[in-house]
């Protein structure tokens, strides 16, 4: 089932139609897709399995974990690499659907509330707006929608379909959202290159609930999305936001880093509140093949009972795990290795994607 709102040029008014829910409220589950493209990968790719089946153990203690996997072949694979990691139980599902990748954050829908029911919003999934391959991921979203029992929302802004990945917003839930210009408004990777920054704001507000647009301006060295927010700075509170931070003033992260702190101070929540500011460091800068990846802490996931952080065994990781678990009482804090699964650009936020309890 899809609906379709309308959308125009005109000035649109809040909508109280459609609310995003902050992540850190009760999951009904945690969908991700089981990695198979060697490719996004290429010399890396045998421990990747392994990776994800350390997130499955963990997050399958907690709620739901539905997987996406390409076929019946790769569903036995799949299971066989979960059953040797104790990870396989009940609370594991599989999905038969064809991926090209496996980011999850950004190809899959995005859960909304209305009222007390549930809408999956599908936004139109371009690669990035870097590569030819997306038309299987472009399903995604759909698929997710109907195999969870929800309605489908398809985002359009003057009649096309608004592109847009779920890496690149994070919200608070009570109307505040967060996404950098460098994604959104960039001339590079241009996802909607009719949309400007006010068109942006009223299809957050019409399809999000969202009231109030923080707009920080880069993201991090090396992100192959140019300028996930979700590398950088997350709310973690309705009024607290954990944001990177660069001591290395040579470090290509530093002022850029900087620059984002500055408008977080200056910014304010949707009743005109002050935010609390929690600075997380970044690692050391990781290179492989003389590539700087998007190695960060504030890449994480969090679920019902648990925090997932991605870890790179350097001396930052104790500092940020102890940051986290200070905003995050009443869960656990979990470190998972990335330095592996970075290699593919993307670490634990960006391969899940939470459906909110009904």
């Amino acid at each position: 089932m899809s609906d379709r709102p309308h959308s125009s040029n005109k000035p649109a008014k809040p909508s109280q139609q459609y609310r995003m829910p902050a992540e850190w409220e009760p999951h009904e589950a945690s969908w991700i897709a089981w990695p198979h493209n060697r490719e996004d990968w290429p010399g890396k790719f045998g421990p990747i399995a392994w990776v994800y089946a350390e997130i499955v153990r963990h997050l399958s203690r907690y709620e739901r974990v539905e997987i996406i996997v390409n076929d019946s072949a790769s569903e036995k694979r799949a299971q066989n690499v979960l059953d040797r990691a104790n990870a396989l139980n009940e609370k594991v599902g599989f999905h038969r659907w064809p991926t090209d990748r496996v980011w999850t954050r950004d190809s899959g829908c995005t859960f909304v509330k209305n009222s007390n029911k549930q809408a999956a919003i599908s936004w139109h999934f371009n690669a990035w707006a870097k590569y030819s391959d997306w038309r299987k991921d472009q399903k995604i979203g759909s698929l997710m929608a109907k195999a969870s029992g929800t309605k489908e929302v398809q985002a359009f802004f003057d009649e096309k379909r608004v592109v847009l990945e779920g890496g690149s917003i994070d919200v608070n839930g009570q109307g505040t959202l967060l996404t950098t210009e460098e994604c959104l408004l960039s001339k590079t990777q241009e996802r909607n290159p009719e949309m400007r920054r006010t068109d942006y704001e009223k299809v957050f507000a019409e399809y999000l609930g969202i009231t109030n647009v923080i707009w920080l301006g880069s993201g991090i060295a090396g992100d192959d999305t140019h300028g996930h927010v979700d590398d950088i700075t997350r709310f973690v509170t309705p009024d607290t936001v954990v944001t990177a931070v660069e001591s290395d003033p040579n470090d290509a992260n530093y002022e850029p880093l900087r620059e984002n702190i500055r408008r977080l101070r200056a910014a304010t929540d949707q009743d005109s509140n002050e935010l609390a500011i929690v600075e997380l460091p970044m690692p050391r800068p990781i290179v492989f093949e003389n590539r700087r990846l998007p190695a960060s802490y504030a890449n994480f996931y969090v679920a019902n009972g648990v925090v997932l952080v991605p870890v790179f065994n350097d001396p930052n990781d104790r500092i940020a795990l102890d940051a986290l678990a200070d905003v995050f009482p009443d869960r656990e804090i979990v470190g998972i290795y990335c330095g592996d699964l970075i290699w593919g650009f993307g670490a634990i936020h960006c391969m899940t994607q939470q459906q909110p309890a009904a």
